[in-house]
């Protein structure tokens, strides 16, 4: 049913309930007050209040147009060039507002600047005046209060929910267990497979006291950083992120920070952090300079962050806030996320296409149910992601995090025995190597073999068993894998994902 506002653009069936993040137990709420979604900046408003309105409808004045369905009619205008945009924006008070759109707007700045040139971009507070070369805030607003359109409201609305109904009173049982610290043994005899969150485990890195929005927009405002499909300097990015309209904002995630910033990461006097201790060992080191992507660095604004995924190659993952707050909700591998539908092989994951979307459609639902984990990380805390686990992640405020994925040595071996699995069996899922690694679980078997042997076969016996497959040497493995290919022994060459295009782990 079309969702319905008052008329002073109020939803009905929005409970806008808000709380403080760190409100995190059922009951736990002082007073709750109701916030009201603003009015669209056009006057926009659901589909559902064209049954209250007694005037004349937007929509029909858009002559034979007036057969499609508005998602249709947004399918179509997504395939147009700035100059019909603006053309057919003019020709009546519906088509006026649906090509303000700023997703049409996002894609044509994202093709305008595929090519990447010296022009530098001057970031105007929306895609549409920015792709227009307009002065931030210039524009006629024409009213368009007689426009009724969920494709058109939706997105506004979901730019603009109050995160604290989602993130707070989070039930008892979900909650995500908490410690101080754990020890290396603690953690690989009991915790590898399950989330928690550290309160006081980073504070002695460096960074934790020194970075701050503020301090690296001024130490590295000119460098570029990598923000999901685009190579903006952070002093563009920042004026983005607190000047934007996006139901999806954009989300710096760069694994190239270190090089870029000439920082340190390791146990060196000058290092600005360092691996935490209580995650050990990390088997995917023995690959070295030839390991996958597994280190970012993560900025972003309110409402930023991840939809449902799972860490590629089935690596478990820790992920650090510096500064700002992560909601987090969580679900073991096989449970079935409310919302989220993924193809027999697990390549593909459909879900809603925002967080927001997601929240506003499932969160109930998925709150209620038994395997779901939930937690607020702030900022001095680290949360581990298990391998399989599935999470979204959330921006509270706009914040920084680092963020590595690995693979912890536990006694069961059941992590490095998911990684062999994956790299094996679902080489074209595989993602981070660089583009001249052609076989990534040949390699990674013969860098393992010297060092862990009897790791090695233990972890390939528990793959073969979860396969199906009979027991067999880790050398005849790669020896059979290596006659399959024709038998010119290893050839390490990725054609895996290089980019930084790939899935947000």
């Amino acid at each position: 049913m079309p969702s319905a506002v008052t008329t002073n653009g109020t939803c009905l069936d929005a409970s806008n309930q808000v709380a403080s993040p760190n409100d995190l137990v059922d009951g736990g709420m002082s007073e709750s007050h109701t916030d009201s979604i603003p009015s669209h900046p056009l006057g926009v408003k659901p589909l559902g209040n064209q049954y209250l309105f007694e005037g004349y409808n937007a929509r029909r004045s858009i002559g034979t147009w007036r057969s499609l369905p508005d998602e249709m009619l947004m399918v179509i205008f997504e395939h147009f060039d700035r100059s019909s945009l603006l053309k057919i924006g003019h020709t009546c008070k519906f088509f006026y507002a649906f090509c303000h759109s700023e997703e049409l707007w996002k894609a044509i700045f994202l093709l305008q600047f595929s090519v990447k040139d010296d022009r530098p971009v001057q970031w105007a507070g929306s895609w549409r005046s920015t792709v227009l070369g307009l002065p931030d805030g210039h524009g006629t607003r024409v009213d368009c209060s007689n426009v009724f359109s969920d494709v058109l409201h939706r997105p506004f609305a979901c730019s603009n929910i109050q995160l604290a109904q989602y993130t707070s009173r989070i039930p008892k049982a979900n909650q995500i267990r908490r410690f101080d610290n754990l020890t290396y043994e603690e953690f690989a005899d009991r915790w590898t497979r399950e989330p928690f969150i550290l309160s006081k485990c980073i504070h002695d890195w460096p960074v934790t006291s020194r970075w701050t929005i503020d301090s690296l927009l001024r130490d590295y405002a000119e460098i570029e950083f990598r923000a999901e499909a685009v190579d903006w300097t952070l002093s563009t990015y920042c004026r983005y992120m607190s000047h934007n309209l996006d139901e999806s904002p954009l989300y710096l995630f760069d694994r190239n920070f270190a090089e870029k910033m000439s920082i340190k990461v390791g146990r060196e006097a000058d290092a600005a952090y360092w691996r935490p201790d209580c995650f050990g060992p990390d088997f995917f080191e023995v690959l070295g300079e030839e390991r996958p992507a597994h280190r970012w660095l993560i900025v972003g604004p309110e409402r930023s962050g991840s939809t449902f995924h799972k860490d590629p190659n089935g690596t478990s993952a820790w992920n650090a806030v510096i500064q700002g707050a992560k909601y987090w909700i969580m679900f073991p591998p096989t449970a079935q996320v409310p919302g989220v539908y993924v193809s027999k092989d697990s390549s593909e994951v459909t879900s809603p296409l925002s967080i927001a979307e997601w929240l506003l459609t499932f969160h109930e639902e998925a709150r209620k149910l038994p395997e779901c984990v939930e937690g607020i990380c702030e900022a001095g805390e680290i949360l581990h992601v298990p391998s399989g686990w599935w999470h979204l992640v959330v921006n509270l405020e706009k914040g920084i995090a680092l963020t590595q994925n690995f693979v912890p040595q536990s006694p069961s071996l059941h992590h490095l025995s998911e990684v062999l699995s994956f790299l094996r069996d679902k080489p074209e899922q595989v993602s981070g190597f660089r583009q001249d690694i052609e076989k990534p679980f040949e390699l990674f078997v013969e860098r393992l073999g010297p060092q862990y042997p009897e790791a090695l076969q233990k972890a390939l016996d528990l793959a073969d068993r979860k396969a199906g497959k009979k027991k067999r040497k880790w050398d005849a493995a790669v020896a059979a894998d290596d006659e399959q290919s024709g038998g010119a022994g290893f050839s390490f060459g990725f054609g895996f994902g290089g980019d930084d295009e790939e899935e947000i782990p």
